[in-house]
């Protein structure tokens, strides 16, 4: 019987696995530092009528509605209200919060409507989910505007699975009401 013997290059030592160690532990203390887009508020010059949106200082939890106990203005039937999306600010030193919302059902992707809840919790509608888009991006901006991306169909005729155009969304507000502004840009398939 020979003995068979594993090359030296194809051992593991002490070296290699320190290496490995030392390897992962780069790989998840990268993965800890690293931060994804809150949309966080930031100071910013006021705009020359409307509201200003304040920083909040980190060290204390951005103020926001209390979903749950809001009864969003959606006609879901059987089916209970989701929040996919919110951002929370201070406007016009009052605490809002501006969630995207749909009705869950249990197969495909329900339009989402935007509304603004303020400290009273009463909701003001910002986008009907009549529209049929799906949002996928919301936040309050320094210069108390309120911005957000979107998906959507050109027409009835395209698949729901297959949205075709790329929505962006502003709300200002002007006088007490808001105003949204939207530029609708065509998705180019691979």
């Amino acid at each position: 019987m020979t003995e068979r013997r594993i090359p030296g290059h194809a051992r593991s030592g002490l070296k290699h696995w320190v290496l490995v160690a030392a390897g992962c532990a780069a790989v998840v203390g990268g993965a800890l530092g690293a931060t994804s887009a809150t949309g966080a508020v930031t100071g910013g010059q006021q705009a020359a009528d409307g509201p200003v949106a304040e920083p909040v200082p980190t060290a204390s939890p951005l103020p926001e509605a209390d979903l749950a106990k809001v009864r969003l203005p959606l006609e879901c039937g059987p089916f209970p209200v989701t929040v996919s999306l919110k951002a929370s600010a201070l406007l016009d030193g009052k605490p809002v919060t501006v969630a995207a919302a749909h009705c869950q059902a249990d197969m495909g992707t329900p339009p989402d409507g935007v509304f603004l809840v303020g400290a009273d919790g009463a909701p003001v509608p910002l986008l009907p989910d009549a529209e049929g888009l799906t949002v996928t991006e919301l936040a309050v901006r320094s210069d108390g505007s309120i911005r957000g991306r979107a998906r959507g169909y050109s027409s009835p005729d395209v698949p729901r699975f297959s949205p075709d155009l790329q929505v962006e969304l502003v709300w200002t507000r002007s006088g007490g009401a808001w105003t949204k502004t939207e530029t609708r840009t065509p998705v180019h398939g691979a």
